[in-house]
């Protein structure tokens, strides 16, 4: 018995050798980690929502100091002193968090970034969260950048000669502009009031880039779960009790300190521009931008046909629309004038075909010759999964192999191509199969049907392990019939590279309906990671 592989186009990325590489360590590190947390409580699985969380600590502690903070020259650096030590009960440490949480969004987003793009998570559909990114590092540099001049001592008075220095190297800034925009009598208070507006005005820029970040996401996460964000809010406040902000002596731009602490997490282009040149730092991160931005059309990979809606066949149920991932689905009225229809956005299609799984109309048990759907995803038509499905089935029965075990496994999920002894076959997402395959399967022959998806928190297209199980429990429609028979149904939980798992786990599974054939009364199996037991109604 073989596996089936029904799409003529690929249905999982191909990954190069560095990003290959790339990917093992990363899920080597999520994997250390998920042992010690669980996947639910692994942050760095969360890592976008917990800079979403960093993002309203630093507002909220923001907004705290701003109402004591003033924004004149003589009063700035003496405002903070009086936050940082006559009231470091609060004002103190409303500092320190607004400084570390600052911190540790900037590597929140560093990794964030590593993750998607090990995770080959940048191009195709993907490709405009990927491009609405870009900006938010250098809005959120920027930031806090202009946070550091608030302070206004030595660290602050070496921010602003630097970076006046440094923007003297653009067309249009000159020697001279930059010496009367550092001199003593050009620093005023309408500049500091300047700087606070800036300061203000470049988070909330930051947050629309945000938003507009997630707006191709159905459900985004924007806030970790309850055990991340306690254990993450309870680490930055005690690393501020343990190691407060302090401030340096207040500037003076008639002496120029000779060492400084640098935060290297906001300031590390300024010591770069005094090791190389501001020109070369501007040609830097101008090409690293660019990068960027270019990554998800420097990758070619094939993709594969959206999703196609038949008008004649889909009922508006907007169960499509629901559980599409990326919305990508939006309900408009039927072209015969009663009730909705669905419609496609080709450029935010996934090709998963999550919304075919979701489809009343894809159950195999329609009669006639061809099984036409609302909404089918041309790669993998539902009507030619039926019909493989029944056709190897008898060949395997026929063949004198008796009941085979049928496997429909995910394609970004483990490999069953290696799998022995089973009928199996391969899908882009295991969402993609309508729950009434699973016990047609079992009418038409089949001894057992095991269903292999990704975990939810491993899942490639963010809700297809979600959405899958729930049907298989009945808890979503469409869901598995009560009827069904759940001791022949084994739902196994396995990553791309745990494919022994995935062996063992359904070599368990022939094993138990073998014994149950033959009277022999079968152990409750013990609960794994790869195995969520028995789909129940």
């Amino acid at each position: 018995m073989t596996v089936q592989t029904l799409a003529s186009t690929p249905v999982a990325p191909s990954l190069g050798p560095r990003q290959g590489l790339l990917l093992r360590g990363w899920r080597s590190a999520e994997r250390a980690i998920d042992r010690v947390c669980g996947e639910s409580d692994n942050p760095l699985r969360q890592l976008g929502a917990l800079g979403f969380l960093m993002f309203w600590l630093v507002a909220a502690t923001g907004v705290y100091l701003y109402v004591f903070f003033d924004t004149s020259l003589a009063g700035a650096y003496a405002s903070v002193e009086r936050l940082t030590h006559a009231q470091w009960w609060a004002g103190g440490v409303m500092r320190s968090l607004h400084r570390y949480a600052s911190d540790a969004m900037v590597v929140l987003l560093v990794l964030h970034l590593v993750r998607e793009l090990a995770l080959g998570r940048f191009s195709g559909f993907r490709w405009f969260s990927w491009v609405s990114g870009v900006p938010t590092p250098w809005l959120l540099v920027a930031s806090g950048v202009t946070g550091y001049w608030l302070v206004w001592d030595e660290v602050a008075q070496f921010v602003v000669i630097a970076m006046t220095e440094w923007f003297g190297a653009l067309p249009g800034f000159g020697p001279q502009l930059v010496r009367n925009f550092v001199g003593e009598d050009s620093v005023t208070d309408r500049m500091f009031s300047l700087v606070a507006f800036l300061h203000i005005g470049l988070p909330l820029a930051l947050l629309l880039a945000m938003w507009m970040h997630i707006q191709r996401l159905t459900r985004p996460r924007t806030m970790p779960s309850p055990a991340v964000t306690l254990w993450s809010v309870a680490a930055l406040l005690l690393l501020s009790l343990l190691l407060p902000a302090q401030s340096l002596p207040p500037a003076d731009l008639l002496r120029v300190p000779a060492l400084l602490p640098i935060d290297w997490f906001y300031l590390a282009v300024f010591p770069a521009i005094y090791e190389g040149s501001s020109v070369a730092v501007w040609a830097a991160l101008a090409g690293v931008t660019l990068a960027l931005l270019a990554t998800p059309w420097a990758v070619r990979r094939e993709r594969p046909a959206p999703v196609i809606v038949d008008p004649a066949n889909c009922n508006g149920c907007t169960r499509c629309f629901a559980d599409c991932p990326y919305e990508a689905i939006e309900m408009l009225p039927h072209p015969s004038g009663r009730g909705q229809i669905a419609r496609v956005d080709e450029d935010r299609c996934a090709s998963c075909g999550i919304c075919a799984g979701a489809c009343p109309s894809s159950t195999p048990f329609r009669s006639g010759q061809r099984l036409a759907t609302g909404i089918d995803l041309p790669s993998l038509p539902i009507d030619a999964l039926r019909a493989r499905l029944v056709a190897q089935i008898d060949s395997a029965r026929a063949g004198g192999a008796g009941a085979p075990v049928v496997v429909f496994g995910c394609a970004a999920g483990a490999p069953i191509q290696q799998l022995p002894g089973v009928l199996g076959f391969d899908l882009v997402c295991a969402a993609m199969l309508p729950p009434a395959f699973v016990d047609y399967a079992l009418r038409a022959g089949a001894a057992g049907v095991v269903v292999s998806s990704c975990s939810p928190e491993d899942c490639e297209f963010r809700f297809g392990a979600r959405w899958l199980a729930e049907r298989l429990a009945g808890q979503r429609e469409p869901g598995l019939r009560d009827a069904v028979d759940r001791d022949r149904v084994r739902l196994v939980l396995a990553a791309r590279e745990e494919a022994g798992e995935l062996a063992a786990q359904v070599e368990r599974f022939r094993g138990e309906l073998a014994r149950r054939r033959t009277g022999v009364s079968v152990p409750a199996a013990r609960p794994a990671r790869h195995d969520s037991g028995r789909a129940r109604g």
